[in-house]
C-alpha cells in the first residue's frame, strides 16, 4: 500500500506506530519554535479511557503564543489580519504589534468586567478583528469563548447559551449580507428571553456598526466604548494556563440534531493545529493566507485565527459572500493582496463554478501555490473545474476531511511534507500521527480494498475533543460505544472504504448510506455521479422506501446556468447514473431546485430532505442557511406525492 506514499512520509506514520508518544512529544518540541511553553510538560499523554490529557504538567496560553511570543520573534510590523468586508468595502490592515496592544486592552476590559478563569463567554459577531481579538482576549485570561455563527436563529443561540452557561455575551448591533441588515442583538435578545434564567447572562457588550437602531436593557446592556473604559486599572497581563485548561468550546455545526458541544484545550489543541499547519497546510510567516470559513465554526477557529498566527502569517478576515455585490468578489480579493494560500468549502467551490469561470480568469491568481478544501467530499467534477480550467493544472487543489470534533485536519494530502498524487474524489490518507482504521461496524474486522466501512481513529490524538461540555456519558456513548465492532475506537460516523494505495474514499454518513436491493451506495457516491454531468452543479441525495428494493435514491438537483429542467433532462441523468455506476443503483426521481438545504456552514442537510420524502419531523431548523430551500424541498416532494 505504500508505493505511493513518499519516504518521508513513511517516516512519519512508522515513528508513530513505533512510539505514538514519543512521536507527538516530537511534535511538540518541533513546534516551540513557535509555541511558548512557560513550564514544559511532565507526562505526554494520559489516557484514562476514554477521556484523556495531552502534556499534563505543562503550561503555555494560545493568546501569548500567537501574538506575544510572535511579537518578540520580530515580527510586529507584520500584518497578522486583513480584514475586509465585501458588503460595505471596508478594508482594515492590523499588525501582530499592533494586535498585541488590541489583545492586552481588552483582556484588561474583560477583567474590568468581571470575567474571570474558567468563564464562558459567547461572541455573536460577524467576521471581524473584533470578534477575533475578543477570542484571543478571551484565551490570555484564561476565560472560554464560544464563537456562534453571527446569524443563527434565536432557537440556535439559547441552545448554545443553554448548553454552555455562558455568561457573558459579546454582539453586533446587525450584520450585513447581500446589502441587507441582519438584526444581531434583536436576536440575541430574544434568545435571551427564551434562557429558563434570563439572569444567566450577566452582560451583554454591544459593538455598533449603525447598521441598525438597537434597544440597551439597562442594567446588563453596554456600549463597546464602555467595556473598553473597564480596561482602567487593570492588569492586561497573559495568565499561564494549565495544558489541559478548556481554551473555547465549539458546539457542532448541526446537521443531524441538537448541537454537541466539543471542547478545545491550550496545550494539545495548540500543537495539532500548529502540526497540520505545517504538514498538511505547508502554512510558512511569509503566507497571506485566506481561508474562506468563519470563525463561528471550527475552521475558522483553527485556520483563520488560531493556526495562522501560530505559523506567523498574514490571514485575510473576510466577512461577506462571494458574489455580493458582484460576482468576483474572492477572486479580486485573491488578485489585490496576492494570496498565497486558499482554503475553500467544495460549496463554495460549486457556488463559484455556477457563477461562471470568465470571473476567475479576469484576475492574475498567479500568486496561489496551492488550494486546500473541506467541509465535504470534493466531488471530481469540481476538482477538475477548480484544477484545471481555473488554474490550469499549475497548483494543487487539494480535498482533506475534519470534523468539528478532531480540530483539525484526520485524512488529508500531507503537502508541507512531501505531496502524494491527488485522487479526485479522495480525501488521502490519515494524517502524520494518527492510527486509523477503516472497518466492518459489526464485527470490527478491518475493510479489504473494495468494502464498505466506517471510519475509526483508535487512539486519542492532541487535537481530538475528549469530553462532551456538561455530557460525558454522551461522549462515551456517541464515540466510543457507538456500535459494536468499533467499542474502544473513536467512531467518525463517517461510511469510507480504501483502496490498494492507503487512500480513503468517503460515501457520506455512516447513517446516509442507501441499501438498494442488499447493495450498500452511498449518498455521496451518487451525488458526485449527478454533478460529473455538465448540467448538475450540485445535487443531494437521500434514500426513500421502495416495496421492491427496500430503498431507491430520490436526488434534488441544482442545475448549471445553461440548462433549464425537462423530462428528457431527468431521464438522461437517470441514465448518466446507471451508466457511470451501474444498474444496482436505482433512483426514484429527480428534483430540480434552486438551493439545497444546507448548515450556514455550507454543509448538505440531507436529514431535511428525507424528513420531507419520508413525512417524518423535520427536527431542529435553527441552523438552516436559507429557509427557502426546505421550503422548495417540501414543494418539490408535494408534487410528487400528488403526482403519484
Amino acid at each position: 500500500m505504500a508505493h505511493l506514499t513518499p519516504p518521508q512520509v513513511v517516516g512519519f506514520t512508522k515513528r508513530a506506530v513505533e512510539d505514538y508518544e514519543g512521536f507527538w512529544e516530537d511534535a511538540a518540541i518541533a513546534a516551540m519554535d513557535d509555541i511558548y511553553w512557560f513550564k514544559e510538560w511532565d507526562t505526554v499523554l494520559d489516557w484514562d479511557y476514554p477521556t484523556f490529557k495531552w502534556f499534563t504538567g505543562g503550561l503555555t496560553n494560545m493568546c501569548y503564543s500567537c501574538v506575544d511570543y510572535k511579537v518578540e520573534q520580530g515580527l510586529g510590523m507584520k500584518a497578522a489580519f486583513i480584514a475586509e468586508d465585501g458588503d460595505t468595502g471596508v478594508i482594515r490592515t492590523i499588525t501582530y504589534s499592533q494586535l498585541l496592544e488590541m489583545v492586552k486592552q481588552y483582556a484588561a476590559a474583560l477583567r474590568g468586567l468581571g470575567v474571570k478563569k474558567g468563564d464562558r463567554v459567547a461572541i455573536y459577531m460577524p467576521m471581524g478583528v473584533e470578534a477575533a481579538v475578543i477570542m484571543l482576549s478571551c484565551a490570555r485570561i484564561g476565560a472560554i469563548h464560544m464563537a456562534i455563527f453571527a446569524g443563527f436563529s434565536p432557537g440556535a443561540v439559547v441552545d448554545r447559551l443553554s448548553l454552555t452557561g455562558a455568561e457573558y455575551v459579546f454582539a453586533q448591533d446587525a450584520g450585513s449580507r447581500r446589502g441587507k441588515p441582519v438584526p444581531l442583538k434583536v436576536m440575541v435578545d430574544d434568545a435571551i428571553d427564551l434562557l429558563e434564567d434570563e439572569k444567566q447572562i450577566k452582560t451583554v457588550v454591544v459593538l455598533k456598526s449603525g447598521l441598525a437602531d438597537v434597544n440597551m436593557k439597562e442594567g446588563r446592556d453596554i456600549t463597546w466604548d464602555e467595556f473598553l473604559a473597564k480596561a482602567e486599572g487593570q492588569s492586561p497581563d497573559v495568565t499561564p494556563m494549565e495544558s489541559d485548561a478548556p481554551l473555547f468550546v465549539m458546539p457542532t455545526s448541526g446537521t443531524t440534531a441538537k448541537p454537541k458541544v466539543t471542547v478545545q484545550r491550550h496545550g494539545g489543541y495548540q500543537v495539532y493545529i500548529y502540526s497540520m499547519a505545517k504538514w498538511i497546510y505547508n502554512l510558512r510567516p511569509e503566507d497571506v493566507w485566506f481561508c474562506t470559513s468563519d470563525i463561528g465554526w471550527i475552521v475558522g477557529h483553527s485556520y483563520n485565527v488560531y493556526g495562522p498566527l501560530l505559523v506567523g502569517c498574514t490571514s485575510i478576515l473576510y466577512s461577506g459572500t462571494p458574489d455580493y455585490p458582484k460576482p468576483d468578489m474572492w477572486w479580486d480579493l485573491i488578485d489585490r493582496n496576492k494570496a498565497t494560500g486558499l482554503w475553500f468549502s467544495p460549496t463554495g467551490i460549486r457556488g463559484l463554478r455556477r457563477l461562471g469561470i470568465e470571473n476567475a480568469l479576469k484576475h492574475d491568481l498567479s500568486s496561489v501555490e496551492r488550494v486546500l478544501c473541506a467541509g465535504e467530499l470534493l466531488n471530481p467534477a469540481a476538482w477538475e473545474w477548480l484544477q484545471n480550467d481555473v488554474f490550469g493544472g499549475a497548483v494543487p487543489v487539494i480535498d482533506h476531511m475534519w470534523q468539528t470534533e478532531t480540530g483539525g485536519p484526520i485524512i488529508g494530502n500531507p503537502y508541507g511534507i512531501a505531496i502524494m498524487p491527488i485522487k479526485p474524489g479522495s480525501a488521502a490518507t490519515p494524517v502524520p500521527g494518527l492510527i486509523t482504521d477503516v472497518v466492518d461496524a459489526n464485527d470490527g474486522h478491518s475493510c479489504e480494498p473494495g468494502e464498505k466501512g466506517v471510519l475509526v481513529i483508535k487512539k486519542p490524538f492532541p487535537g481530538l475533543t475528549s469530553t462532551l461540555w456538561g455530557d460525558p456519558d454522551r461522549y462515551k456513548a456517541d464515540y466510543w460505544e457507538t456500535k459494536d465492532g468499533t467499542k474502544g475506537m473513536y467512531y467518525a460516523g463517517d461510511s469510507a472504504g480504501i483502496d490498494e494505495d492507503g487512500y480513503i474514499w468517503f460515501y457520506g454518513r455512516a447513517d446516509e448510506v442507501i441499501k438498494i436491493a442488499a447493495h450498500r451506495i452511498g449518498t455521496v457516491e451518487i451525488e458526485s455521479s449527478l454533478v460529473s454531468h455538465p448540467a448538475v452543479i450540485e445535487a443531494g441525495v437521500s434514500g426513500v422506501p421502495d416495496d421492491l428494493r427496500g430503498e431507491v435514491a430520490s436526488a434534488f438537483v441544482v442545475l448549471s446556468k445553461e440548462y433549464k429542467p425537462s423530462d428528457e433532462l431527468k431521464k438522461e441523468l437517470i441514465t448518466h447514473v446507471r451508466q457511470t455506476m451501474g444498474p444496482i443503483v436505482v433512483i426514484g426521481d429527480i428534483h430540480f431546485v434552486n438551493m439545497l438545504p444546507k448548515t450556514k456552514s455550507g454543509k448538505i442537510m440531507r436529514r431535511v430532505m428525507k424528513a420531507l420524502l419520508t413525512g417524518n419531523d423535520l427536527g431542529d431548523l435553527s441552523t438552516v442557511e436559507e429557509e427557502a430551500s426546505v421550503e422548495e424541498i417540501r414543494e418539490a416532494t408535494q408534487k410528487m406525492q400528488d403526482a403519484a
